[in-house]
């Protein structure tokens, strides 16, 4: 049954390839480009097997191999209709598309997928990442993935490398290390070209020094291995696919440089790695997408691991024809074929591309030379666009979305470039792949003016200074209390909110006897609840939302920015309060201690409160008792972490460096009538951008994200969030390597 089964799909898969036929011109064979001899050898196999195989009116009964001199021949080959198609590493295949109007038609798909781990590999006992200056280095090709991309990315992300955006990466790359063999790189920087042992020749087609063919020794991965082998490099940056057979003396030789300066075992790739990437990919034109599947189905259906032709050849393995890797990665499992309305954002991944728009491979446009700042009200956006105008840095654009989870999506999707963000959302971002860029600093303002070195120092000591989340209700509600909350109104800051969302959770739906205890958290909150305003939630929890008027309209409801009036820390002290009608709507409000006393002044003096005071209401206390506003240090539901600014990590030292500026000139006792920090009086609402609590923002240095908001907040939300369905972190998941990430 299995063989009628295998001489079925192959009559079939014939019968289609005679359909597109008059798509090959009469006489014309399909052409594969080459980058070696060796691997003409294996394409010269695998058209005479082709020959042998099928019949003589077949389509592709004659293949041709044509010999493309490096990758970026090979691409204008297949433009010129020289040749048909070609595999390339995935930073190549960004430019196929960019710059030759190529598409991407297949992926190579290995064990681990179809991304590959990128690592930087040395000699035991000899350097680690933060020593990398002065070195010598390999990599497997100019602005390849695991070579170029992924690790720069990663050094310009920790400020490990300086790259004045002005001058080419390249130059920044060539004073970083002493000397390198780049392959691909060209010569406007010599050093990095000068470990290359490929053969000089003033002869076109015999030069390959320095260039991205197997005919350079040291070009790809396992060039790049056999550079740092034969003691010409320090260290090189290379795939993980290159070291998964290792021997076991390269075991105890080399090892891998892990991102926090430590090292580990070249077989721990997975855990001790500087990203991860898209594999290779094979590309071709437009009018030549259909006939190259085809062409790819057909030859995997016969030569692949379980072709029924891999006698005559093993499409996969190259051993035998002198070379490793020909045609396709000796790894490859399976290719897979591109659908026709996959995009390149499906075939690279946002968070490459946004790497590759990063590193300049589109060339410097205005996009890399302006902060684009995200907003999420029309609040927030003058009092950004006053930035703007203000700022004495770099320029500044202001770009708004609806929500915190808007900004990260804009961020992610390279639309917008930095926020600054409370302890969940910015626990979000770092699972959608961002990086923490400064902190906001709540402490004393005199903190602030402390030596770098000596800042960096303590905070890594006693931690970040951090706020309290608080439940408050009205004084003359006896009946409400921490533990009689269900079937109560409730007001909340957002959804997300650390203290109106994540911390309350352990008080409430996640104590071990409440009997309406969901895992999702927002299934929970709702069946706990009465009804609520908790900005940006669903159904019951947005009813006591009130959004804003505008000639007799309402606009906003339940929206998570200030144009809903409940929304933040502000607006659940008004939810709690009621409308300025007197119609009170919540029995509890869930927010953060800093500010309170200020904006119930700033209620009063708007007529908001309908006569009441601070001394109306209690907070909350999780032993069950009630308490002065006064107590909060005692009486809490816990600490939240501070606000972290977010960014992609390529340009984390760029954010950084203008927010220094910024506050430099407009913060806290600098001689300007735009702050900040500040926001109500000017704007009408609180903690526009910035939290109004803000003494400064700090630098990150080489603190995690795990690091800046503590280890019990993160255990906290990685259970929260292990069963709660949240929009954001389904979209960041569908990135490509999402799946494989550690």
């Amino acid at each position: 049954m299995e063989r009628f089964s295998s001489i079925f799909l192959y009559t079939l898969s014939v019968l289609c390839f005679t359909s597109i036929l008059p798509h090959l011109a009469s006489g014309k064979k399909f052409r594969w480009c080459t980058l070696s001899d060796a691997e003409q050898r294996k394409c010269s196999h695998l058209a005479r097997s082709l020959q042998t195989i099928l019949r003589p009116n077949d389509p592709f009964s004659r293949v041709s191999c044509v010999r493309g001199h490096d990758t970026k021949d090979c691409m204008s080959k297949i433009r010129g209709n020289k040749a048909d198609a070609v595999s390339l590493d995935a930073g190549e295949v960004y430019t196929a598309i960019q710059l030759y109007d190529l598409t991407a038609v297949a992926k190579e798909q290995h064990a681990e997928g179809s991304c590959v781990f990128a690592v930087a590999v040395t000699r035991r006992g000899t350097l680690n990442l933060h020593s990398l200056k002065g070195s010598r280095s390999c990599h497997n090709g100019a602005r390849w993935t695991t070579g170029w991309n992924i690790p720069l990315g990663f050094m310009l992300s920790k400020n490990l490398l300086y790259w004045d955006e002005e001058q080419p990466l390249s130059k920044a790359v060539s004073r970083y290390f002493t000397a390198s063999c780049v392959p691909g790189i060209g010569i406007s920087s010599p050093n990095l070209c000068e470990l290359c042992m490929g053969s000089k020749s003033y002869v076109r087609d015999k030069n390959h020094f320095c260039e991205t063919s197997s005919n350079e020794p040291f070009s790809d991965s396992e060039g790049a291995f056999r550079c740092l082998q034969s003691g010409s490099g320090d260290v090189a940056f290379i795939d993980h696919l290159a070291i998964m057979r290792a021997t076991d003396a390269e075991l105890q030789e080399y090892e891998l440089l892990c991102p926090d300066g430590s090292t580990a075992p070249l077989t721990s790739f997975k855990i001790c790695n500087l990203g991860q990437g898209p594999n290779k990919a094979i590309v071709t034109r437009g009018l030549m997408r259909r006939i190259t599947k085809r062409f790819l189905t057909l030859i995997q259906g016969l030569f692949g691991p379980n072709g029924r032709q891999q006698s005559r050849l093993s499409l996969f393995t190259s051993d035998s024809f002198g070379g490793k890797n020909l045609l396709f990665h000796d790894s490859t499992q399976k290719l897979q074929i591109i659908n026709d309305d996959v995009d390149m954002t499906g075939i690279l991944g946002l968070d490459y591309i946004a790497l590759l728009k990063g590193l300049g491979h589109e060339g410097i446009s205005l996009d890399n030379s302006v902060i684009r700042w995200c907003c999420i009200s029309s609040a927030e956006l003058r009092k950004c666009e006053d930035w703007a105008l203000n700022v004495r840095s770099d320029p500044m654009v202001c770009i708004q979305a609806t929500s915190l989870t808007g900004c990260i999506e804009m961020i992610k999707r390279n639309e917008a470039d930095a926020v600054s963000l409370d302890a969940t959302h910015a626990y979000i971002a770092g699972r959608c792949g961002l990086q923490p860029a400064a902190v906001e600093y709540w402490g004393d303002q005199s903190d602030c003016v402390m030596d770098i070195d000596e800042k960096q120092h303590n905070y890594t000591e006693r931690g970040f200074p951090s706020l309290y989340a608080l439940a408050i209700s009205k004084k003359n509600t006896k009946a409400v209390t921490l533990h009689t909350l269900s079937g109560r109104r409730s007001c909340h800051g957002n959804l997300y909110s650390p203290a109106g969302w994540l911390l309350l959770a352990e008080h409430t739906v996640r104590v071990k006897k409440n009997e309406t205890w969901d895992c999702d958290l927002n299934s929970a909150y709702e069946n706990y609840f009465w009804k609520g305003c908790m900005p940006g939630a669903k159904d019951g929890l947005c009813k006591v939302c009130i959004g804003w008027e505008e000639d007799g309209r309402v606009n906003g409801r339940c929206y998570a920015n200030h144009d809903e009036r409940y929304y933040g820390n502000m607006g659940a002290l008004r939810c709690l309060v009621g409308d300025p009608d007197g119609r009170s709507f919540g029995d509890v409000a869930f927010l953060e201690h800093h500010s309170l006393w200020a904006n119930i002044k700033n209620l009063e003096r708007t007529g908001w409160m309908n006569g009441l005071s601070a001394s109306d209401f209690e907070l909350l206390c999780p032993n069950g008792e009630r308490a002065a506003l006064t107590d909060w240090r005692r009486c809490n539901l816990g600490s939240v972490p501070p606000n972290v600014v977010m960014t992609r990590p390529v340009i984390t030292a760029k954010i950084h460096d203008f927010v220094m500026k910024s506050q430099n000139s407009l913060g806290p006792g600098k001689n300007s009538k735009f702050q900040l920090f500040k926001s109500m009086d000017v704007y009408g609402e609180g903690d526009l951008l910035f939290k109004d609590f803000t003494s400064c923002l700090l630098p990150v240095g080489q603190r995690s994200l795990q690091d800046i908001l503590g280890e019990n907040f993160m255990d906290l939300a990685d259970s929260v969030f292990s069963c709660t369905q949240a929009g954001i972190l389904d979209f960041c998941n569908t990135d490509i390597c999402a799946d494989t990430k550690n």
